[in-house]
């Protein structure tokens, strides 16, 4: 039976291992190895007992690491387990995505967001076809140089496609690492942090350690509010509703939907300003995502 998420085990107090809450430990002895000892062993207690289950994470190879760890920047891993096993049983492999028509997979990453993600996926997968034979490097230097794929987002391919341990900060970890080490500070840079990632990163099973500080991650903010709030690197979304980030999503809707629009007429068919209708077509073209071949404008 798994114990419950109460407040004491969020305050890192573990009453069958401690007799003092992390709060008061961490005023009395700050950073030190017995500190980073304990707060390992709190992660890997929750992970034991409160380990989230997905598709990405059960059947494990480098092609779905690539391609969850794609949709996973900026997107919620529940949107993520919606939309992931129709996905990869379109294109199971790299080739598969590499050669599918790109309306077809913007079709299936429809719910994600930030679309571009899937022109970056695709071409990555054509790079991964194409220059080596299908095999995804085992090198984060390697990894980096692919389409849409950031350092941070390449050490966490590594980690989870190797196994291999490798540094990295994503929004649940940094979440993590302010609330155990820096409760009482604002404006928190990333440099601060890293050291202690470093310090406490399980160097036999890196993968298993990172998923456990995403998942207290999530509960952190579930239940205690988001810490990462307090870091110099938070920003603000601004409102999806009217942005242009839904009408580059209606465009790309039109165009789904009908393969082919005139140029002229899109902005009617969206009922919106002919000169926004424009430009966002014209950034759309420049990043790949919408083909114009005249007046017409299409997917592919």
């Amino acid at each position: 039976m798994a114990p419950p998420l109460t407040g004491s085990l969020v305050d890192g107090e573990l009453p069958s291992f401690f007799t003092e809450s992390w709060t008061d430990f961490y005023r009395r002895t700050a950073i030190c190895r017995e500190s980073l000892a304990r707060f390992r062993t709190i992660i890997l207690h929750h992970y034991l007992y409160h380990r989230r289950s997905f598709s990405w994470r059960e059947e494990i190879s480098p092609y779905r690491v690539l391609v969850s760890e794609v949709m996973l920047q900026q997107t919620q891993a529940g949107r993520v387990a919606s939309v992931f096993d129709r996905f990869i049983d379109a294109f199971p492999e790299f080739r598969s995505l590499a050669d599918a028509p790109f309306a077809r997979v913007l079709g299936l990453w429809k719910g994600l967001g930030y679309n571009r993600r899937a022109r970056y996926l695709q071409e990555a997968a054509a790079r991964v076809a194409g220059e080596y034979d299908g095999i995804l490097p085992d090198d984060p230097d390697l990894l980096v140089s692919l389409p849409g794929i950031g350092p941070a987002t390449a050490a966490s391919i590594y980690v989870f496609a190797f196994n291999r341990p490798r540094a990295f900060i994503e929004t649940n970890i940094r979440t993590v690492f302010l609330h155990f080490f820096f409760p009482d500070e604002t404006e928190v840079n990333d440099r601060r942090i890293m050291p202690l990632v470093e310090r406490t990163l399980d160097l036999e099973h890196p993968r298993d350690w990172y998923y456990a500080l995403m998942d207290y991650g999530v509960m952190l903010k579930r239940i205690v509010g988001n810490a990462g709030r307090r870091s110099s690197h938070y920003q603000r979304q601004s409102p999806f509703a009217g942005s242009d980030r839904q009408l580059r999503g209606r465009i790309l809707q039109v165009l789904l939907d009908r393969r082919i629009v005139e140029a002229a007429e899109l902005a009617s068919l969206l009922d919106e300003p002919s000169t926004r209708v424009d430009r966002l077509v014209a950034a759309l073209c420049d990043e790949g995502l919408v083909v114009r071949d005249g007046a017409v404008l299409a997917l592919d």
